[in-house]
Parts: structure tokens; sequence; C-alpha cells
């Protein structure tokens, strides 16, 4: 009875994340109106849906209280970077060509290039500042320093667009059609988690944008908390470690946000900006979500440590995470176009992983030597 009260906590949160995602992708889709397709998904929209994942990991430090629990927020974080980099891209392509929009989906090789390289890059800096028994803010700040580096990148070789007429904003009747004297109300739509009703009634602009984007945000932090309470309890009824269950479920409930934007940008025809968000969304996850609450907590509460068996733990999940991203990039880059193969082969990428985590859980032998040998590959940080 606990498990599926817990497997349904689970749940719920991952649909307050989902439909609070919405909220996101109007006010990210306004805000960053004057972006290029692929800097936009790998910046506004990759933040926007990255949000669950930072405040897991945040949330995860300031209530379970025990310092190893850190590794809840690293199993969250790089378990959504493997699901980013695996499902999403799936999902996008089945749903192309099963809508019959395309028979393959193209993606420029300079985004791929761009974000790919730049997400490996990333993950090995993580390998390097989180590799030892004892974090502190210089390790945060460090990969904090990355984003923000690679974000002043980004915007450095974003072209410019041409002149063009201002768009007219869009309201919410060219957005979304409802019957004379049907559309909801407010207190409908806050309880159908349609926030974009509530505070985008007539037009959208500036400012009901923000507040659109800052509520959901506050929605999708309380619904974290839920899923972190959930997982812990599920833990522990399955007497597994916390860090098990993030990596499986709370990285697959955080990954909602970021499989819709994709999801909605490929329909669209926007492929640049369906992979873009994904491998943006990681390096956010890798560099901001772990490294400003391990900055803030350490600041505040000193150096964390990590027991042996968890630094062994994440050793094993980083160089799982960069070999399973150079194999995706390998996928994407030396293909003209994605079908279904290359979207059967990340999805079964991803069940090898998920099947080795869990066996890893409960110490079968087999999973228990090939960590061993993984983490062997991982260098010790100074």
């Amino acid at each position: 009875m606990i498990i599926v009260s817990a497997l349904f906590a689970i749940t719920l949160a991952m649909f307050i994340i989902w439909r609070s995602s919405d909220g996101f992708e109007v006010a990210s889709g306004y805000l960053g109106r004057n972006l290029t397709d692929g800097v936009r998904g790998a910046t506004i929209n990759a933040i926007g849906s990255s949000i669950p994942e930072l405040f897991t990991t945040l949330f995860s430090l300031m209530l379970l209280g025990d310092l190893d629990n850190f590794a809840f927020g690293i199993g969250t974080t790089a378990g959504s970077a493997i699901f980013n980099g695996m499902i999403i891209p799936a999902v996008v392509i089945l749903a192309v060509i099963g809508y019959g929009i395309a028979h393959k989906v193209k993606v420029s090789k300079k985004v791929i290039l761009r974000d790919g390289i730049g997400l490996i890059i990333a993950e090995l800096i993580l390998i390097y500042m989180v590799s030892g028994n004892h974090l502190s803010w210089m390790h945060g700040l460090g990969l904090m320093f990355t984003y923000v580096v690679y974000v002043a990148f980004m915007f450095s070789n974003m072209k410019k667009k041409e002149e063009e007429e201002e768009e007219e904003p869009l309201s919410m009747e060219e957005k979304k059609e409802y019957p004379v004297g049907r559309k909801p109300t407010v207190l409908k739509s806050l309880l159908l988690l349609d926030f974009e009703q509530v505070f985008i009634r007539k037009q959208i602009n500036t400012l009901n944008a923000w507040i659109l984007l800052l509520f959901s945000m506050l929605v999708i932090g309380l619904a974290c908390i839920v899923l972190i309470h959930s997982c812990e309890l599920l833990s522990s009824e399955m007497g597994i470690a916390p860090y098990f269950i993030a990596v499986v479920l709370a990285s697959a409930a955080t990954s909602v946000p970021d499989t819709i934007l994709s999801y909605r940008d490929a329909v669209a025809g926007n492929y640049d900006d369906a992979v873009a968000n994904a491998l943006g969304s990681n390096i956010f996850d890798i560099c901001f979500a772990l490294g400003f609450p391990l900055f803030a907590y350490t600041l505040f509460n000193g150096p964390i440590s990590m027991t042996p068996e968890t630094v062994a733990n994440v050793a094993e999940l980083q160089a799982s995470l960069v070999l399973l991203t150079i194999t995706a990039f390998l996928i994407y880059y030396f293909n003209t176009g994605l079908g279904k193969v290359h979207a059967y082969m990340l999805l079964a990428l991803y069940v090898l992983f998920i099947s080795f985590i869990f066996a890893k859980a409960y110490d079968f032998e087999w999973a228990v030597r090939l960590g061993e040998l993984i983490a062997s590959w991982i260098p010790k940080s100074v």
C-alpha cells in the first residue's frame, strides 16, 4: 500500500510538472522571440524546462537532512541528462515520422556540434569537479562558471535576425479558440493548471509573461517537494538507496517539460530547437542545476562529505553519462537524417542503462563488477 501511495504521489508530481510546463512554453516563447531558433532552444527553453532539476537538487539538500543525499540531486540531474539525450530525441523522431511530417528528422550539424561538444565538455568538467569525497562552494562555483561561458559563447555566435516587421503580441483568442461564453474562469483555469489562462487573459506582454513564468516555477517547486518525499518513501519500502530511485523516477518526472517542449517544437517543424532544447537542458542540469545548490548549501553549511559507496555510485553514473552522450552524439552527427532505426537504438540504450541501475541497486554480481570497472575510469579530483 505504501509503495502504491508513493508511486501515485510521484505520478501526481509528474502530472503537475507536465501541466505547468505549458506556462513555461508560452512565457519562454514570448520572452525569447528575438533569439534565433537554436539559441532559444538551448538557453531560454532549456533553462525554463530544467527548473525541476534545479529545485529537486536544492530541496533534497534542504529537506532530506543527510548530507550524503546530495547524491539524490546528482542522480536526478545526471539521470535526467541521460533521459534527455536518449528518450527525447527518440520521441521527436517517432512523432515526426508517425504524423507523416517527414520521413527523417534532419538537424543542423552546427547545432549538434555546438551543443554536443559543449555537453561533453560540461560532463568532463563535472567528473573533475565532483569526483572526490569532499565538495565545497568552489566546486559549485566552477560548474556555474562553465554554464556562464557556454551562454556567452551562444550569444556571441548568434546570428542577427534580418530586419522584419515587429510581431504583434499574440492574444489568447488567437492561441486558443473557445465557444462564445465558454471561456474558462480563473478558478477553473487554476484547477486545471492552465496558468496562461489565469495570467494572460487577453494579450501577452513582458510583464505578464514573467509573472506566468515565475508562478509556474513556484508550482513546479512545490511538486518537486512532493516528488522528493515520495521517492524517499519508495526507496525505504523497496530497501534501496534514494539515489537509485532518483536516477530512474525523479529524473523522468523532472524531464517532462523538456520532453513536451521538444515534442511540440518538432511537430511544428523546428527540429533544431527540439534537439537544442534537450542538449541545452543537459548542460544547464549539469552546470547550474547541480552547481547552484552545491554552491549555496556549502557556502552556508560547510563542505559536503560523501561516503565511499556514494562516491563509487556517482563515479559510475558520471562515466555512464559520458559514454552514452558520446554514443548519442555519434548517432546524431554521422547521419544525414534520423529515422526509426536511430530512435529504437536510443530507446534500447536507455533500457540497458535502467536495467543496469536496478541491477546495481539490488547488488547483482554482474552489475557490481561492471560498476566497479566503469568507476575505475574516473580520476579523483584534487
